[in-house]
């Protein structure tokens, strides 16, 4: 693991995920009713966190009971010491009194466990795992072939449709995120419903039949109308919302005339390495802000701040 991954939000995960394991009932059954497993536990997609000094979000065996019957349940994986990981997907009474102190935990979505730093990198990694999880569960109940229910098998990691035989796996679904350069100036936008002042690289889904450097090129091109050339690889994010792979890349500007798709974005507009580094400070004369150290937007534009152009040399080219 590098420094840089592990800095950036959602992408260090301790586990050693045993997917050569996840077919093995007697193997998994053990871990679950071992008195060292813990479990993580969703309300949809909010995580639980114990109530106390610290946030914890990992439940004893004999907790997850007063949950009931979960609605789905994965095999995560094993810790450094062995002890299985699960998390389980439930659905809790919206009555007033599931809220109250008395019960011991609090529910809290996970990017603000990211923005606030209120869980450890690993545990926050961890927990990506299992919200991407446990979402595709929620989204695929039934079948994509025939639309029959279907139902999960090896240990949460595939479903399986017992009328016409199909398996199906979860999917990841990847995404471009460029920050593109003109010398000592980069691109940035803002879609409508970011933080007042804020802006971030520019980003989109690869689409199929589509290489990463296509992507970045097309996507520029529709949000900005600017052309790019050399498209060098940075590095990649889990993102979790629901399920997505963030490819971080440096793109290099072929044109500068800026005509912005208002159906994307709200602006886009040049800023200087000196305006960027303020924004990443908190210092703009503006006001204006970059993406928190949880996203890989913050780390593209760091890393433009600290070495400029030169960004577009020495790394992995696509």
């Amino acid at each position: 693991m590098t420094a840089l991954s592990a800095s950036i939000g959602f992408n260090f995960n301790p586990l050693d995920r045993r997917s050569d394991k996840r077919d093995d009932l007697a193997f998994i059954e053990q871990l679950r009713s071992d008195t060292a497993t813990r479990f993580l536990i969703f309300d949809g997609d909010i995580p639980l966190l114990k109530r106390g000094g610290e946030r914890d979000p990992w439940f004893l065996p004999s907790e997850t009971a007063a949950f009931g019957l979960p609605l789905h349940s994965v095999f995560l994986g094993v810790d450094t010491d062995g002890a299985g990981r699960f998390a389980l997907g439930i659905k809790l009474d919206p009555a007033p009194d599931n809220a109250s102190p008395a019960r011991g935990y609090d529910r809290i979505d996970l990017r603000s466990l990211a923005l606030q730093d209120l869980v450890d990198a690993g545990v926050l990694g961890i927990m990506a795992q299992a919200k991407s999880m446990l979402d595709w569960h929620r989204r695929h109940s039934f079948c994509a072939n025939c639309g029959a229910a279907s139902r999960i098998t090896a240990a949460g990691w595939q479903r399986i449709c017992d009328v016409c035989d199909a398996r199906h796996f979860p999917r990841v679904d990847p995404v471009v995120i460029m920050l593109v350069i003109d010398g000592d100036r980069c691109l940035l936008g803002r879609q409508r419903q970011f933080a007042a002042g804020m802006y971030s690289a520019l980003a989109g889904f690869v689409e199929p039949g589509e290489t990463a450097e296509e992507a970045v090129r097309r996507e520029v091109l529709e949000e900005a109308r600017v052309k790019c050339a050399q498209v060098v690889y940075f590095a990649t994010q889990p993102w979790p919302f629901p399920s997505s792979l963030m490819i971080g890349c440096f793109a290099q500007a072929s044109d500068t005339d800026i005509v912005v798709d208002t159906n994307e974005l709200e602006d886009a507009r040049w800023f200087s390495r000196q305006e960027a580094a303020a924004m990443l400070a908190g210092t703009h004369a503006d006001g204006l802000s970059a993406p928190k150290p949880f996203a890989i937007a913050h780390h593209l534009l760091q890393a433009y701040v600290q070495k400029g152009d030169s960004v577009l040399l020495g790394q992995g080219h696509l």
